[in-house]
């Protein structure tokens, strides 16, 4: 390929952007990690209360995420069709915040009966009551962090992610510093356990709105587009196409998130180091995961802006070049994932307490059926990733919901109970669940001229 090759442009375009937006992903786990170091300092039981908790909490909050993800195509073929658009672009920010507000409500409601919704799934009882404790001061996090959310899908959008990544950086160092206070007892403020850690867990999400949005009102590059302009301003025909665009992006993800929760829900039913052991097999496999991740919301951009031209070739090439950079990285962290397990363990347990040797075990083996769904688990991610690029969300919603409900809970519980696999046939559903909306996302992805999903 010569120096100007279309290719190679795309290639550097699609780098340029993912990279700010991978690491302001693992940025994102890390915070998420940081939270578990310091509830695992409160022991095995805290840790599995903080599972349950968080699973139930990422479920509603990964739906949120979702809807708000409209912002991401619809300003980028926006940009597409007119490269300094400026008052469509504000619409859409305006209209997500709204959604994201309604969604929350409801969510808000759920959330604050966590002991009870818990005691119900047969969770043990104490268990349940730790999780609420957390749950209470934890849920009042949805609200900032989707706003947040909205606010760097806006910033990344315009293809300038670094300040989304700068802040959530500054945001790691703060959560540490709020959690270790209000857990332990620091700094002149009472000891509040699981509490505390949810408490912090609000506080380091409003410190993420609050710091992107003090950027987009002060940077001249962002503050052009007045987005606290005209904010209360009805507009119908945004809010339904946030809705009818996200919508299908939330149920696709509530579809798959939901399974890594129900695992969980599975694994309590098996016994307490198996529910230690997938939670923390569940944060390193998340912390690789957070590479394809990005590499897919970056697709989303370069294919929509691609898609907002009416460019076949492009939207091609942004969407290849996607797909084989996100697999390529997942054969290497599926090596990592074989041949350094124990060490990645003792990050988040001590793995030299005899208490935790159980636990410790169950979590290396579990990483183990990990590495090999990490080339699936890419491919999944970074095929809807360029699908919402053209703006194809309701066929992967169905293809979600067979994949990863029918597939992969069924194949996994069959595993995991009559098979006597337990803890690993849960993770081989997983695998194949994963593996199944994978195919049939790529499939999709093939077939697009054919399908009529880029002629507008």
């Amino acid at each position: 390929m010569t120096q100007s090759s279309p290719w190679r442009i795309e290639a550097r375009a699609l780098v340029t952007l993912a990279i700010p937006m991978i690491a302001g992903n693992v940025a994102w786990s890390g915070i998420a990690a940081t939270d578990l170091l310091l509830v695992g300092r409160l022991g095995a039981e805290a840790v599995a209360a903080g599972a349950l908790a968080i699973n139930l909490f990422n479920a509603l909050l990964i739906f949120g995420l979702g809807l708000v993800t409209a912002a991401a195509p619809l300003i980028a073929s926006e940009r597409g069709r007119r490269r300094h658009s400026v008052r469509d672009v504000r619409r859409t920010v305006h209209q997500t915040l709204r959604a994201a507000a309604f969604f929350v409500l409801p969510a808000w409601l759920i959330l604050w009966h966590c002991e009870a919704i818990l005691r119900a799934m047969g969770q043990e009882p104490d268990l349940a009551r730790e999780a609420g404790h957390l749950m209470r001061g934890m849920q009042w996090a949805l609200l900032p962090f989707l706003c947040f959310t909205t606010l760097r899908n806006f910033i990344s959008a315009l293809e300038r992610p670094l300040w989304g990544l700068i802040i959530m950086l500054l945001a790691i160092p703060f959560n540490v510093l709020v959690g270790w206070a209000l857990i332990f007892g620091h700094l002149g403020l009472p000891a509040l356990g699981l509490l505390g850690a949810g408490i912090a867990s609000t506080l380091s999400s409003t410190f993420l709105f609050l710091g992107l949005l003090t950027v987009i009102l002060v940077d001249r590059r962002f503050r052009r587009y007045r987005l606290m302009g005209r904010f209360w301003t009805r507009d119908r025909d945004r809010q339904r196409a946030v809705w009818t665009l996200g919508l299908p992006i939330a149920i696709t993800l509530g579809l798959e998130v939901t399974v890594f929760n129900a695992s969980a829900f599975l694994m309590g039913l098996i016994d307490r180091e198996s529910l230690a052991a997938h939670a923390v097999a569940i944060q390193i496999a998340s912390l690789v995961f957070m590479v394809p991740m990005g590499i897919g919301q970056a697709a989303t951009v370069r294919v929509g802006v691609a898609y907002g031209r009416a460019d076949p070739a492009a939207i091609g090439r942004a969407g290849w070049l996607a797909l084989i950079v996100g697999t390529g990285f997942a054969m290497a962290a599926a090596l990592m994932l074989v041949l350094i397990p124990r060490p990645l363990v003792s990050i988040f347990l001590d793995v030299h307490d005899p208490a935790n040797l159980a636990t410790a075990n169950l979590a290396v083996s579990f990483l183990a059926v990990a590495a090999l769904f990490q080339l699936v688990d890419a491919a999944q991610a970074v095929g809807a990733g360029v699908l919402r690029g053209i703006q194809d969300t309701k066929v992967p919603m169905i293809f979600a919901l067979f994949g990863y409900w029918i597939i992969g809970i069924g194949v996994g519980a069959l595993l995991a109970f009559p098979m006597g696999l337990h803890g690993v046939g849960i993770w081989f559903g997983l695998a194949a669940g994963l593996g199944t909306v994978a195919i049939l996302l790529i499939a999709r992805w093939s077939l697009r001229d054919r399908l009529g999903l880029v002629l507008r």
